[in-house]
């Protein structure tokens, strides 16, 4: 039997929609935010890093809960089946969540308190229990309590007349056991007390107290004084609790004649949508848990008793201890533009890189500058998915407008948890007259793209930055994202178009450089993979290597699948969901799949191609998921510049597969296992990057 007749009969034997041949995508992103978890046990990362760990476990579950639990709730309620490749029914999902969570949790927790506050206590940086205040420390909380606390407390003793409050998403607030009687004779059972957000949840005790670097928590300070909250009654127990709320946007964008106005109208629900999650302080009794639960309408699934603060996303890591922190990295500027002047004359002689956060963002935002600026620069268009309230290049796009640029900002209002945010820019940037134009309706615009039109002597030459992330200064300093700078005429051309599309009405451009979703992107990565299929078939080289965030979209999975049973090494760096199983015999035994997790949140989308020995590299905006395929406005842009492509291959990609510190590698029931080297050996791929591109 030759190679192909077993390639053949492997595929006519496995049907490769089997839902054993995938991982559930919610699984798989909760497997992520295990392994962040895992960083908080990790010596490799100081001391108060590994705190912060704890702070972003816990962020990454909230919004797990308020994205991902809340969309399975509902489809539940709705009596949905599957739709997902792995076939799992929302019910098993969400019975399998639970308990990785409870587990995840409880170890969360049992690190806090057993590992990370222990060895915070050896470096004199101490969280105090009320057992602990010294007879000084006790005094000045009490001050603290009624000259800060006390004035912003709102205690609802709950009666009829004061049914119980809605309670914000995600903020702190406790439920108090009561006997007694009020001024107005009324027996109270129960009082509900909600902790102001504009309070701190961490309190630094004086130096004056004996204190160094001691710390309290408010609900630390709101459990010692409740009584003071209640006179004339007597408190039999002050209990923190904290619920969690869907959060999602969930309407239809192609019903309103303003998009703007309803994604706002909807911001205001997200506070109080349906609850997915109860936290409660461990020692709660039962019947106030009870109580909960039944005000909540959850069930104990959805009840997490936790031995600490119920929000470790506000615990404290900024203490001013340079050892217990990560080294300061100070980001590089490539030589070319350290000494420019004038970036327009630089970018022209040739196409520029930068590998975020190891090279500087600052040079995107001179780009923008120097563009707002310079008086033959005539037009400037940008998308903003995500920017932040107070960016530089927002400002630098008004700045455009107002010197008479024909500014276009394409804003993308439904960004989730930025919707707010960008509502704002869209209203600064209208203000100082640019055009703002909110994308394509039923489709998020997910494209980084800067164009500007410069008049040089007789003609209008184009410049363009292209990316992997956001227009955000301070991601660009904690995530992983790729740049390019380039004046190269039909890359420039192709991003013009994708604008008019943007802007304008048609047919979809005819692009010659460029991918773009929801039109070609899906489809030439298809016929890539087909490629290196036929490659392999033939006898000729072929290989894959792709790094993304996420993996999920099925035809692509299939399409991997089909590459490795005809023999294509596949290497894949998934930062996040990963729905492939690899190393299953006769179907992905030539895939591997490894998670980089380090200081730096790992956002690049790469994808190199062998291609017959003349290979070819993608960067791009896009993970291979559905949605970023078909319901996204996306660009991939291929790098061009032979010492460019190797140098992307050589960091975004071999670098990471070298490895052996901070590498996970998926096993093929769907967990991962961290790498491991001899002491001595090790190498890790951030770090690398550091030494070699931001040596300072």
């Amino acid at each position: 039997m030759t190679a192909q007749q077993v390639v053949t009969t492997e595929q006519t034997v496995r049907n490769l929609n089997d839902p054993e041949l995938y991982i559930n995508r919610e699984l798989s992103i909760l497997a992520f935010n295990l392994r962040v978890l895992e960083q908080s046990l990790d010596d490799v990362h100081p001391l108060l890093e590994r705190l912060a760990f704890l702070r972003i476990f816990s962020s990454n579950l909230d919004e797990f809960f308020e994205i991902r639990v809340a969309g399975l709730k509902r489809q539940l309620s709705l009596g949905r089946a599957s739709t997902e490749p792995d076939g799992m029914l929302p019910k098993e999902v969400l019975l399998r969540i639970s308990e990785l969570c409870h587990e995840a949790v409880d170890r969360q927790y049992r690190i806090l308190n057993e590992v990370v506050l222990p060895a915070m206590a050896q470096e004199n940086i101490r969280f105090l229990k009320r057992e602990e205040w010294t007879d000084k420390q006790a005094a000045w909380i009490k001050k603290y309590f009624r000259e800060q606390v006390y004035p912003v407390l709102t205690p609802i003793g709950l009666d009829p007349a004061h049914p119980f409050p809605r309670v914000v998403n995600k903020s702190l607030n406790f439920i108090v056991s009561l006997e007694g009687k009020d001024a107005f004779g009324r027996a109270l059972n129960f009082a509900i007390v909600p902790a102001p957000r504009s309070l701190p949840r961490m309190i630094r005790l004086p130096d004056d107290t004996g204190s160094g670097d001691a710390f309290v928590f408010l609900s630390s300070i709101i459990h010692e004084h409740a009584q003071e909250l209640f006179p004339g009654m007597s408190v039999q127990g002050c209990y923190q609790f904290r619920v969690t709320r869907n959060a999602d946007l969930d309407f239809d964008d192609s019903g309103f004649d303003d998009l703007a106005m309803a994604v706002k109208d909807e911001l205001s629900s997200r506070r109080y949508g349906d609850a997915v999650r109860l936290e409660v302080a461990e020692n709660c009794p039962r019947h106030l848990v009870d109580y909960l639960l039944k005000k909540f309408g959850l069930n104990e699934d959805f009840l997490y008793r936790v031995n600490g603060p119920v929000n470790l996303v506000r615990l404290i890591t900024d203490i001013d201890r340079p050892r217990l922190h990560y080294r300061s990295m100070t980001p590089s500027v490539p030589d070319r533009l350290a000494r420019a002047d004038n970036y327009f004359d630089v970018i022209a002689q040739g196409d520029i890189l930068l590998n975020h956060p190891f090279e500087s963002f600052v040079p995107v935002i001179e780009f923008l500058r120097q563009s707002a600026r310079d008086p033959n620069v005539l037009a400037i268009k940008q998308t903003l998915y995500r920017t932040g309230k107070n960016s530089e290049m927002v400002n630098l796009l008004a700045e455009a407008a107002r010197n008479g640029k024909e500014v276009t900002a394409v804003i993308e209002l439904r960004a989730r948890f930025d919707e707010e945010s960008n509502i704002e820019v869209a209203a600064k940037l209208q203000e100082a007259g640019a055009i703002v134009v909110y994308g394509i309706v039923g489709y998020k615009t997910h494209a980084k793209m800067l164009l500007v039109v410069r008049r040089e002597g007789r003609k209008l030459k184009r410049y363009v930055h292209m990316g992997t992330g956001n227009y955000h200064a301070v991601t660009a300093r904690i995530y992983t994202d790729f740049s390019l700078l380039s004046a190269e005429e039909e890359l420039c051309e192709d991003v013009h178009k994708v604008f008019q599309e943007l802007t304008g009405m048609g047919k979809p451009a005819k692009l010659k450089k460029l991918l773009h979703a929801p039109f070609t992107l899906h489809s030439r990565l298809l016929e890539h993979i087909e490629h290196e299929i036929s490659s392999a078939r033939e006898g000729r080289p072929a290989q894959i290597i792709a790094r993304m965030n996420s993996l999920a979209e099925k035809q692509l999975i299939q399409a991997l699948y089909r590459a490795s049973q005809a023999g294509v090494k596949i290497d894949l760096i998934v930062r996040g969901i990963c729905c492939l199983r690899p190393g299953i015999p006769g179907v992905s035994d030539n895939i591997k799949v490894r998670s980089v997790v380090g200081r730096f949140l790992e956002h690049s989308r790469v994808f190199w191609f062998e291609n017959s020995g003349n290979s070819v590299v993608y960067c791009s905006s896009a993970d291979w998921m559905e949605r970023n395929m078909f319901f996204r406005v996306e660009t991939c842009f291929p790098i061009t510049d032979p010492v460019l492509a190797k140098r992307v291959k050589l960091d975004a990609l071999l670098t990471y597969l070298a490895d052996n510190r901070q590498s996970w590698q998926l096993q093929p029931d769907g967990a991962y296992r961290q790498l491991s080297s001899d002491p001595g050996k090790e190498k890790m791929a951030q770090q690398i990057l550091q030494e070699k591109l931001a040596p300072h």
